[in-house]
């Protein structure tokens, strides 16, 4: 079948070799960070399968310190501050994941990355032989749809139309896009625990993973301990789950997401800064959203597509806290936090994590990452 990396079938090396358990060097113009500073091993049982029973009962790695300290999710609140601020992505992740066949019978399997007008859609689709523009593709052996043709960065996008509104088709027809390192089909367990209890604006094919260890429980603590709240949107797409392949970070082509940042997000960042409080981003998509409406100087309110690729030695301007899961070895999002935290503490983090059985990705637990105070000496786009 033609390959789709972000297609359910799709699998990833749990295991690469162990490679982060090496002394650091700092981060200099002619010896740059590479991919395989970024690689780990990973016991392939510690990538979770199913959620923790409770959201709030998953593990915490409060990593703000230079020891690590193991506590329980549920006590995030009273580990920040009055004052602070919690930003929250709300995007709602939408039944992406459709199966179905082409006029000759071939099957198809394919993942609706984004929507657009006039009930348009591109979308990631595995073949045995790929459709050609002008044919039909029947999913869900209930709606047809027409190819419009390739589109995407390098034509890695099929443009096709459906008869009617995809988000409609998606919810009756669709299924819950688990990530490819999530061995069995969706459930109805899944249809509510891949989604945050917040999540409002359909358009996600991922879950902020990060926020989903937040129930009412702990949002009701947050608020009786003056710590506010405010929600950035970023549609996450497929290519969160794609690893690197060019030992160069310079030389990665990132994928590009579409983020909303509100005019009262902004005035509350501004009112939280000037109070001293921090902003503490849920989630690297939220995250990515608040620097990259930042590049600019200021926060700016609006909506647009990034593509932004934080390395090390990226200067944050907004955020100074972050809630994250632990990400996959040779991804962005691992370099994101390296970043953040500093690479020789998140691979000490890592390793904690490993030896004392943390649940890792999507379903896994969770850390605590304060910003370091001093940058590494380059970036790198």
């Amino acid at each position: 079948m033609e390959q789709c990396g972000p297609c359910r079938s799709g699998r990833i090396d749990p295991a690469p070799p162990p490679v982060m358990d090496r002394p650091d060097r700092p981060q200099r113009p002619d010896h740059p960070y590479t991919l395989s500073d970024f690689d780990f091993a990973l016991p392939p049982e510690l990538i979770a399968q199913h959620p923790a029973p409770e959201r709030s009962g998953s593990r915490l790695l409060d990593g703000r310190h230079e020891a690590p300290t193991d506590r329980r999710f549920r006590d995030l609140p009273a580990l920040l501050n009055a004052g602070d601020l919690l930003v929250f992505n709300d995007t709602r992740v939408i039944k992406a994941r459709l199966l179905g066949a082409k006029a000759s019978g071939g099957a198809v399997e394919a993942l609706v990355e984004r929507m657009l007008p006039n009930h348009e859609v591109l979308m990631h689709l595995r073949a045995s032989k790929s459709p050609k523009a002008g044919s039909r593709v029947r999913f869900a052996d209930a709606f047809d749809a027409e190819v419009l043709g390739r589109a995407g960065p390098e034509d890695s996008l099929f443009h096709l139309r459906f008869p009617d509104d995809p988000f409609a088709l998606l919810e009756r027809h669709g299924h819950v896009p688990l990530p490819p390192y999530i061995t069995h089909a969706d459930s109805a367990d899944d249809e509510r625990r891949y989604q945050t209890v917040f999540a409002a604006s359909p358009g996600a094919v991922a879950a902020p993973t990060a926020a989903l260890h937040f129930d009412e429980a702990v949002l009701a603590d947050l608020q009786v301990r003056g710590i506010a709240t405010a929600n950035v949107t970023l549609h996450v797409g497929a290519g969160t789950f794609q690893p690197m392949r060019t030992e160069r970070l310079d030389e990665h082509r990132m994928h590009s997401e579409w983020f909303d940042v509100s005019d009262a997000t902004v005035q509350a960042i501004t009112r939280t800064r000037a109070a001293g409080g921090r902003i503490v981003a849920v989630g690297t998509t939220t995250l990515r959203a608040l620097e990259s409406a930042s590049l600019g100087g200021a926060l700016q309110a609006g909506s647009r597509d990034t593509d932004i690729f934080i390395t090390p030695g990226f200067g944050f301007r907004v955020v100074d806290v972050l809630v994250t899961n632990f990400h996959l070895p040779k991804s962005t999002l691992l370099v994101l936090v390296s970043a953040f935290a500093g690479h020789a503490h998140i691979r000490a983090l890592y390793a904690h994590a490993i030896a004392q059985r943390y649940r890792f990705f999507s379903y896994g637990d969770a850390m605590l990452l304060a910003r370091q105070t001093r940058p590494c000496s380059r970036s790198m786009f």
